[in-house]
C-alpha cells in the first residue's frame, strides 16, 4: 500500500517534467490549401472558372450577370428580382413543376436570384448530372417562357412580401437607411407596391433580353470536374447564345456627408425600436477592408464583441447588438443595428455611437485585438467547406475585381493587420460625424428623447414626411355624404395564402328612419360571428350586438348609445392570455365618435378623392376603449376579381389592434373591392 502511494505521489511531478503547462507559440499563416483556379474564356465571351476537387462527386455552379437591383429603371424597381424569380418558372419544353421534378430528381438543385449588383443562377449535382445541370442552365437562360399565369403569381407574391416588409421594423430601417445614404443613387432604391404593380411582361422579357448575356458573364464550377469537361459543356450547351448586355445605367456618386443626420420613423404603437447607424466606406477593392474587417470584429463583429457584450450584457437594453461592413460593386457601408425597448432608445442610441466613435479614437488592447483577429483567422475555412461555399466565393471575388489570390490568401492578409493599421482603418471606414441614423419607432414617444442627438426629421414607413404634428392627430367628426348610403350587400371571400378560408357577408338595409347593418364572418373554427347595429339617418351607431365564438371563446356585445354615452356589456378572449374577460361598458363618447364594426358601413359615404386623410376617434365595444384611427388615401391600384380588373383606391388604416389595408373602387359607388391585414397572407376579396 505504502509503495502504491508513493508510485502515485510521484505521478504530478513526472507529469510536470514531461508536459509542458503553455501552448505553443502559432505558426506561421499560409495561404489556404487550394485548388489552382484555371480559367477560360468561350468565343461567346462567357468566362468559365474552374476549382476542380475530386474528393466528393458534386459540382456546384455558379453563373452570374450583371443585372442586380442596380439596373431596375426608375419607376420599375423590383424588376430584377422578378426576372430571377421567373427563370425557374417554365423554359424550354418544361414548365415549371416539371424543372423541379427533372432537377429534385436528379438530386440536385436550381434556382437563381438578383442581388444589388449581380444576378445569379445556381446549381448543384452530382457529377453523373452535369450535363443535365448544363441543360436546363441553357434552358433557364436561353429560352425562359415567363408564362404570365407564373408572372401574375410572382407579383401577388411580391405585392404580399412588400405589405408585410412595412410591418417588420427592420426592413422599414433597412430601406430608410439606404435611401438617406445613397440619396439618388440607385442603391438607395427599394421596390414599392406601385413599382411592381407597374412591371409588364414585356417589361421582363426586355430586361432578360438586354442584360442576360454572355458577353462579361461568369461561371464558376467547384467540385468534381475539369475545365476541358466544363468547357465542352458550355460549347454544346450555350450553342448559338451570344451577345453583351446594355451599357449600365450612369450614377452619380453618393454625396459624401459631413454632419450627422437622425431619421426617425413613425411607427404608431410599437413598444420597441430599431436603430440602425452607418456611413459610406470605399470601392470593394481598396486594401483597407483587411485591417477594417478586424476592427469592425472588435466593435460587433459577433457575440463577444462590444457592442453585445455592452448593450445586452451590461445595459440589458438589447437581446443583440452589431455591425458590419457590406461591400457593393460600387461603394460600400459601414453599418451598426441594435433593437431596444422606447424608454431606453435615446441611452442606446448614445451608448452605441459612444462605442462607434471610440474604435477609432482608442487604441485597442493588444488582448482584445489578437483575440478578435484570431477568431477570423480561424473561423474563416469553415467557410468554404462546401462545393457551393467555394463557388459562391470564389464568384464573389472575381465580380468585385479582388486580387486572383484572394480567397486563398484572405487568412493571411488578416494575420498580417496590426493593432495600429486596425484603428487607422476603423477612422476611415466609420465615422459617426457624417453618418446616417435611423431610429424606428413610436415617433410620438421618441421624438423628444432623441431630437437631441442629431437634427431629426420625421417619416413613415413609406418614406413620406411628417411632422411633429402629424405624432397626435386631432380627431374629428367625420363629413358624410348620407346619400351614398343605400341598401346594399357586401360578399367576400375570405383568403388565406391563396386559398380560400372563410366568407364575410354585410348588409346594409332600411329601419325606420335610419339602418341597420348585419354582418356574419366564417373563418372555419376559428371566428364565427354575427355582428348587428342600429344607426340612426345620421349614420350614427345606436345599438350594438354581437354573437358568436373567436378562438373556441364565445364572444358576444350587447350597447346602447344614447345621450352620449355607450352603456352595455361585452366578453372577449383576452389577447394576452386567451382567456375570455367580461366588462361591463359605460362609456362617455365625443360627438362623432364611431363603432369600430360600423366604418365597413359607412365606407361608400367618405368623400373620396386622391390624398384623401381621415382621422377620427373609434369606439371599440370589445376593447372597452376609444382610440383615433386615421384612414389615408395612399395611391391608385388596380385590383382583380376574376375576369374584371377595376381601378380602387388604396386605403391605409392605422391605429386599429393591426395595420389593415382597403381597396376602394374609385368609381361611385365606393364599395371595397378587397381587404388585408398588413404582414398576414389574410384577405377578403369582394365576390358580389
Amino acid at each position: 500500500m505504502l509503495g502504491v502511494c508513493f508510485v502515485m505521489g510521484a505521478v504530478p511531478g513526472a507529469a510536470a517534467a514531461q508536459y509542458p503547462n503553455t501552448p505553443p507559440p502559432a505558426g506561421p499563416l499560409t495561404p489556404a490549401p487550394f485548388p489552382p483556379l484555371q480559367e477560360v474564356t468561350l468565343p461567346n465571351g462567357l468566362r468559365i472558372l474552374v476549382v476542380e476537387s475530386h474528393k466528393q462527386p458534386i459540382v456546384s455552379l455558379s453563373l452570374s450577370f450583371g443585372a442586380g437591383t442596380f439596373h431596375d429603371p426608375a419607376g420599375k424597381e423590383g424588376l430584377a428580382d422578378m426576372v430571377a424569380g421567373l427563370l425557374t418558372k417554365g423554359a424550354g419544353q418544361r414548365t415549371a413543376e416539371q424543372i423541379a421534378e427533372t432537377i429534385e430528381g436528379a438530386g440536385g438543385s436550381l434556382s437563381a436570384g438578383a442581388g444589388t449588383d449581380f444576378l445569379t443562377v445556381s446549381a448543384s449535382v452530382l457529377t453523373r448530372s452535369l450535363p443535365l445541370a448544363f441543360t436546363l442552365l441553357a434552358d433557364v437562360l436561353m429560352r425562359p417562357a415567363f408564362p404570365g399565369s407564373e408572372v401574375e403569381l410572382l407579383r401577388t407574391q411580391t405585392l404580399s412580401g412588400l405589405q408585410v416588409a412595412l410591418t417588420q421594423p427592420e426592413a422599414v430601417a433597412g430601406n430608410a437607411f439606404r435611401k438617406a445614404l445613397y440619396g439618388e443613387h440607385p442603391y438607395a432604391r427599394s421596390a414599392t407596391p406601385s413599382s411592381v404593380g407597374a412591371i409588364t411582361r414585356e417589361d421582363i422579357t426586355a430586361f432578360h433580353r438586354s442584360r442576360l448575356r454572355p458577353g462579361g458573364a461568369l461561371l464558376v464550377l467547384a467540385g468534381d470536374v475539369t475545365l476541358a469537361q466544363a468547357r465542352r459543356l458550355a460549347a454544346q450547351s450555350f450553342q448559338g447564345w451570344i451577345g453583351t448586355p446594355a451599357a449600365a445605367p450612369a450614377a452619380r456618386p453618393p454625396a459624401e456627408r459631413t454632419s450627422t443626420e437622425l431619421v426617425l420613423v413613425h411607427r404608431p404603437g410599437s413598444v420597441q425600436s430599431n436603430l440602425l447607424v452607418g456611413n459610406l466606406t470605399w470601392l470593394p477593392t481598396d486594401p483597407q477592408h483587411y485591417a477594417a474587417t478586424v476592427a469592425n470584429k472588435v466593435l460587433g463583429g459577433g457575440a463577444d464583441s462590444r457592442l453585445f457584450l455592452i448593450l445586452r450584457e451590461q445595459k440589458s437594453w438589447t437581446y443583440g447588438a452589431y455591425s458590419g461592413l457590406t461591400r457593393r460593386r460600387g461603394i460600400g457601408y459601414f453599418s451598426a443595428s441594435a433593437e431596444v425597448r422606447t424608454e431606453v432608445t435615446d441611452s442606446a442610441l448614445t451608448e452605441l455611437l459612444a462605442q462607434i466613435r471610440r474604435i477609432g479614437n482608442e487604441p485597442i488592447p493588444q488582448a482584445e485585438f489578437e483575440a478578435s483577429k484570431g477568431a477570423l483567422v480561424g473561423s474563416y475555412p469553415l467557410s468554404i467547406e462546401t462545393a457551393d461555399e467555394v463557388a459562391a466565393a470564389v464568384a464573389n471575388a472575381r465580380l468585385y475585381g479582388l486580387p486572383g489570390d484572394y480567397v486563398q490568401t484572405y487568412r493571411v492578409r488578416l494575420g498580417e493587420v496590426t493593432p495600429a493599421a486596425a484603428q487607422a482603418a476603423a477612422r476611415a471606414a466609420i465615422r459617426p460625424d457624417g453618418a446616417v441614423i435611423v431610429v424606428v419607432g413610436d415617433a410620438q414617444q421618441l421624438y423628444d428623447r432623441v431630437r437631441g442627438i442629431a437634427p431629426t426629421r420625421i417619416i413613415d414607413p413609406e418614406g413620406k414626411s411628417l411632422t411633429p404634428e402629424d405624432l397626435a392627430p386631432k380627431a374629428a367628426a367625420l363629413d358624410l355624404n348620407l346619400s351614398a348610403l343605400v341598401p346594399r350587400r357586401d360578399s367576400f371571400t375570405v383568403v388565406l395564402q391563396g386559398n380560400p378560408a372563410g366568407w364575410q357577408v354585410g348588409v346594409l338595409e332600411r329601419s325606420g328612419e335610419g339602418f341597420t347593418y348585419t354582418e356574419n364572418l366564417s373563418l372555419g373554427a376559428m371566428v364565427r360571428t354575427t355582428t348587428t347595429l342600429t344607426l340612426d339617418a345620421l349614420g350614427q351607431v345606436q345599438r350594438i350586438q354581437q354573437s358568436g365564438t373567436q378562438l373556441g371563446q364565445s364572444v358576444s356585445v350587447e350597447v346602447a348609445i344614447a345621450d352620449g354615452r355607450a352603456r352595455g356589456t361585452a366578453r372577449a378572449p383576452n389577447p394576452q392570455t386567451g382567456q375570455t374577460k367580461e366588462v361591463t361598458i359605460d362609456t362617455a363618447l365625443a360627438t362623432g365618435t364611431v363603432d369600430d364594426n360600423s366604418v365597413q358601413a359607412l365606407v361608400p359615404a367618405f368623400r373620396w378623392q386622391p390624398g384623401a386623410k381621415w382621422t377620427f376617434n373609434v369606439f371599440s365595444a370589445a376593447q372597452a376603449d376609444i382610440k383615433p384611427w386615421t384612414l389615408t388615401v395612399a395611391g391608385t391600384e388596380a385590383v382583380k376579381l376574376g375576369e374584371r380588373e377595376l381601378q380602387a383606391y388604396r386605403v391605409d388604416l392605422a391605429g386599429a389592434p393591426a395595420p389593415f389595408i382597403f381597396w376602394v373602387s374609385t368609381a361611385a359607388p365606393h364599395v371595397i373591392l378587397k381587404m388585408a391585414i398588413a404582414g398576414q397572407p389574410l384577405e377578403w376579396v369582394r365576390a358580389n
